[in-house]
């Protein structure tokens, strides 16, 4: 239900950077602030395991991300929305982690979670903390399949809007108050959404998970009960075996 929402406000958002006339006026949260050397990476797992390789992919990814950045010379920060990501980011990346977010899925991914996650970031990029902001979570694709995402938060990475389906051109809007009061009030809003997005794809790759991993087991379970009652069956067999051959043996010895 996020994907199309979370999709439309993108191309929205396209369509009004295109109506803004001098670049001055676009706001820095799609300029940039014209550097790239410090990167804050929301890394967003689950506050409890059993659930296959979910969290483990994501720290995989996110090490190999921070081993790129770090070998470029540039500043890492990690914002972990998760207990577990964040307990395996420790060992080696405990320096760089700002905070911890726990429970924020619990029972269910809340919008206003989302909008709280999206301030901190806003106020923390005004305040210059960082100059590039991504997170990094799990795309539900199926039950068996969740793959790992990388999408860009600030700057804003505009799409602009698709064209209309054998038109050649995209469509024209006009838009009242102006575009720059527009986004404005839309890039919060929208930085909000986009995390919104994550962490349901998160919740529900996470589930997908944990059932595929709780499958699995019972599966493996099952057949580990199967060969212990066959062993169990053959070595009794055996020891009765064994006895009867010492009763016969007795009784034609008398």
């Amino acid at each position: 239900m996020g994907r199309p929402y979370a999709d439309r406000m993108e191309r929205v958002l396209g369509n009004l950077v295109q109506g803004v006339g001098e670049a001055g006026s676009v706001p820095a949260m799609i300029t940039g602030t014209g550097s790239d050397q410090a990167h804050m990476i929301v890394v967003a797992t689950a506050d409890r395991g059993l659930c296959g390789g979910f969290n483990s992919n994501i720290v995989r990814q996110t090490r190999l991300r921070i081993g790129e950045l770090v070998g470029e010379g540039k500043t890492v920060k990690l914002l972990c929305v998760g207990r577990k990501g964040a307990a395996v980011l420790q060992t080696d990346h405990g320096d760089k982690i700002v905070d911890t977010i726990e429970g924020i899925a619990r029972p269910l991914p809340r919008f206003d979670a989302a909008t709280d996650v999206a301030h901190r970031l806003a106020q923390m990029f005004e305040e210059g903390q960082f100059d590039v902001c991504s997170i990094v979570y799990n795309t539900f694709v199926s039950a068996l399949t969740q793959e790992v995402t990388w999408q860009q938060l600030i700057p804003l990475p505009v799409r602009e809007g698709a064209p209309s389906e054998g038109s050649g051109a995209s469509a024209l809007y006009e838009y009242e108050p102006t575009e720059e009061e527009i986004l404005d009030a839309l890039l919060p809003r929208n930085l909000a959404v986009q995390i919104y997005r994550s962490l349901l794809e998160s919740n529900a790759s996470e589930h997908g998970a944990r059932m595929t991993a709780m499958d699995n087991a019972t599966r493996n379970a099952g057949d580990m009960i199967d060969d212990l009652t066959l062993n169990y069956n053959r070595t009794r067999q055996a020891v009765i075996t064994k006895e009867l051959i010492e009763i016969i043996s007795g009784a034609e010895a008398l």
